[in-house]
């Protein structure tokens, strides 16, 4: 609206009219009031807003008070040494006193020279670094104290995109927070703090983890040059990096020590003669995302998360203390014989393997590939997928990548000792670089074949039999079950020490469909022994045709080794907080499976399966007591061997991802493809750490006895009343007798019978 204008007339009466005047500008000054009162109230309500958004992003008392950086989780093996960490900002706290003095005075030299006489905010050297930056238009000279850097990584009041409102706002909790900063604590402590939380780059926080990670030493041990290049790396880990940027790295580690000359912290003699030296890195450094154990880690990760909630800590955050039962010595020859096997055996299989023969796997391969390639996935519309599809398909270097990855050769390999259930060695698969991939120790359930026969033969050993025990090694019909023996040989009667050794299926099979062996006892048997995994308690799981996992099966058989004791496998041991209190302890929890006798007859058995049977290529490596026994499952498709020594237990399954990519031939059996690797483990652990060789022994109760070795028609399953023709010595539990058992020494007659029957079940 426009604003009136006086008439003449109005003038004259403005003028003349001393009240009218006086009630004009009385009405302009009160409506400037309350422009004024409204500009004002706006103002202070901006103020307002403002200074509580700014309150809003600072630390609490509590926090300024107990400030608490990232500290990384440190996991240790069972010989005291780190297997790797847990963590968010890679940190390892150090003591200020057992810092080089002159780590200190390069610091302060170069990022602070009044960081004893302000009191958190250097103002003067505030206005000059503006000044600067007004006349230079670069905006890029900093004027942050110690304590105010200190604030900024404490307290993250940094944004990861700051525009100048956001600076202008951090810089303000900034001065807030290291004026509180200096109010509570010491400049000795703010220091401390200082290098503890800072970034050195090569996700190191803290100049402690920084000196392991750029030269593999601890902190206390630092040169002069190398804690003048740590000062250097803070002002930008990246553009003075001594790897991508070695130049500008030397520059400024010299320009830093150059600063201690200037502040009397440095002779120049010893400048002149430190700043030609170069920096050398370690060749070996340590990585906090490598581990030589990369499974076993993640296994114990998953582990610790389950219980974070429970004791309320923050794996990646609280700088726990974890200690495992993992040897890592035993870790690095598993790794090596694993990958030693695994690099020969890979170059078999593609010898043998023909894509040829596979032409519709590998058109189901590929689809399942392309359909989860990013570039498919990103593609608008069908059309555009139709053409990334055929483009993919079309490309010899996708689909050779294709074909390479799934016909690629994994493993599982676990070491535990049986006694009490701690793990010693993981290998969870063929890329022992990265754990995040899927275990094949835990993370699979695959059919375990003849390996499983062995808690079958357990059932019947519980049930009173005895390995003289003979049975028809011929095929039966059972319900339309019929299996096969491997390259179809039958003979005729044979003991059950015969059977196991030879990895004989009709004979298992006979076992399961009699009293000797029923179903829904090998089951409650497995379990009992340490088996996890669903079991159908059908007749065929005399062939192992339940699938479990290497984990579970490796710490069942360490039950026949231990008396008949079953240990849960155990990883953890202990957790302590950062300060070293213990947060918890961990055991394992023991079960008297079977019994000892039970237990002893099993190992003497499985120990003709290295001797003599199927498990016979252990001999090629390893000569010291063992037993175990092989698996293949059919058509190849996966390979195992679970054994034991007196000390320790060890399990290997070795196979493909793809069900539908097996091994093609006998090469794929379990003695070919699993035992080598459990063999050379074995024979390489007990020279190395120098285990002493001891034998295993018999339980009480088991005795020698000679049993009649009779000629029976073939079909004749009657064992009972026999003639000897000739003597078979073996063991027998002799409290624990089937019924009808009868026992023959020389020409006399039965010389003891059990008539108690079945008591066991």
């Amino acid at each position: 609206m426009a604003k009136k204008k006086l008439s003449n007339t109005d003038l004259d009466k403005y003028f003349d009219d001393p009240k009218l005047r006086s009630k004009i500008l009385k009405k302009k000054n009160s409506k400037r009031r309350r422009n004024w009162l409204l500009v004002t109230g706006i103002v202070t309500v901006v103020l307002i807003i403002f200074g509580a958004y700014i309150v809003s992003g600072l630390p609490s008392l509590k926090e300024l008070e107990n400030p608490k950086p990232q500290l990384a989780t440190k996991v240790y093996s069972a010989n005291g040494e780190l297997l790797g960490k847990f963590f968010i900002e890679n940190r390892i706290e150090s003591d200020i006193d057992s810092l080089p003095p002159y780590l200190i005075d390069a610091l302060i030299s170069t990022e602070d020279r009044k960081f004893y006489s302000h009191w958190g905010v250097d103002l003067m050297r505030f206005v000059q670094a503006m000044v600067k930056n007004v006349i230079s238009f670069s905006f890029k000279e900093g004027a942050s104290t110690i304590t105010q850097q200190l604030a900024k990584n404490l307290y993250d009041l940094k944004s990861r995109r700051e525009n100048k409102f956001d600076t202008a706002v951090r810089k303000i909790r900034e001065w807030i927070s290291a004026i509180q900063i200096e109010k509570r604590y010491t400049k000795k402590e703010i220091l401390e703090m200082y290098l503890n939380v800072s970034y050195f780059g090569k996700s190191s926080y803290g100049v402690e983890a920084a000196a392991r990670s750029y030269f593999n030493k601890s902190a206390t041990e630092l040169t002069l040059p190398e804690a003048a290049l740590f000062v250097a790396l803070l002002r930008s880990p990246r553009d003075y990096d001594p790897v991508r940027n070695y130049e500008n790295s030397i520059k400024r580690r010299n320009l830093v020590m150059h600063n201690m000359v200037v502040t009397g912290k440095l002779d120049e003699k010893e400048y002149e003669k430190l700043k030609t030296q170069p920096i050398v890195l370690a060749t070996e450094h340590r990585n906090a995302y490598q581990s030589e154990a990369p499974y076993f880690m993640e296994y114990v990760r998953q582990q610790l998360q389950g219980l974070s909630q429970k004791y309320g800590y923050d794996l990646y955050r609280d700088g726990l203390n974890i200690y495992t039962t993992l040897d890592l010595r035993m870790q690095r020859i598993a790794n090596n014989v694993a990958a030693k096997h695994l690099e020969k055996y890979q170059k078999l299989f593609n010898k043998n393997w023909k894509w040829g023969e596979n032409k519709e796997l590998l058109v189901e391969i590929l689809d399942k590939a392309i359909k989860g390639n990013r570039q498919y996935q990103s593609a608008k519309d069908k059309d555009g997928k139709a053409k990334i599809y055929n483009m993919l398909r079309a490309d010899k270097t996708f689909v050779d990548s294709v074909k390479k990855e799934a016909t690629k050769i994994e493993v599982g390999f676990v070491v535990i000792d049986p006694k009490d259930g701690y793990i010693k060695a993981m290998v969870g698969g063929a890329n022992q670089k990265f754990g995040r991939g899927l275990n094949h120790v835990t993370g699979i359930r695959r059919q375990p074949g003849s390996a499983f026969k062995p808690f079958v033969y357990t059932t019947a050993i519980k049930n009173g039999y005895f390995p003289a025990y003979t049975l028809l090694n011929q095929k039966f019909d059972y319900n339309g079950w019929s299996p096969n023996n491997s390259g179809d040989q039958y003979s005729g009667y044979e003991t059950m020490r015969w059977g196991l050794a030879h990895s004989v299926n009709v004979m298992t099979g006979r076992m399961t469909i009699s009293e000797i062996a029923p179903p829904k006892q090998v089951v409650k048997v497995a379990q009992r022994m340490g088996i996890r995994s669903h079991l159908d308690p059908f007749p065929s799981i005399a062939l192992g045709t339940s699938e479990v996992t290497p984990l579970e099966i490796t710490s069942a058989y360490g039950t026949f080794v231990n008396d008949g004791v079953h240990a849960d496998p155990i990883s953890i041991i202990m957790i302590e907080d950062q300060n070293g209190i213990v947060i918890d302890q961990f055991k394992p929890e023991f079960v008297q499976a079977i019994s000892p006798q039970t237990a002893s007859i099993m190992v003497n058995m499985m120990e003709d399966v290295v001797n003599s049977g199927t498990g016979a290529g252990v001999r090629r490596y390893f000569q010291y007591p063992a037993a175990g026994k092989t698996g293949t499952t059919q058509n190849y498709s996966d390979a195992w061997f679970v054994g034991y020594t007196p000390e320790l237990v060890a399990g290997v399954w070795v196979g493909f991802d793809d069900h539908r990519v097996k091994f093609t031939d006998w090469y794929g059996q379990g003695a070919k493809a699993a035992l080598p690797i459990w063999a050379m483990f074995m024979e390489d652990t007990y020279k190395e750490l120098n285990i002493p060789v001891t034998y295993f022994e018999l339980a009480n109760g088991i005795e020698e006895v000679n049993f009649c070795k009779t000629t029976m028609e073939q079909g004749d399953t009657r064992l009972a009343n026999q003639y000897c023709d000739s003597l078979y010595t073996d063991i027998i539990n002799i409290k624990n007798l089937p019924p009808k058992c009868n026992i023959h020494t020389g020409d006399s007659k039965i010389i003891k019978e059990n008539k108690q029957g079945d008591t066991d079940w």
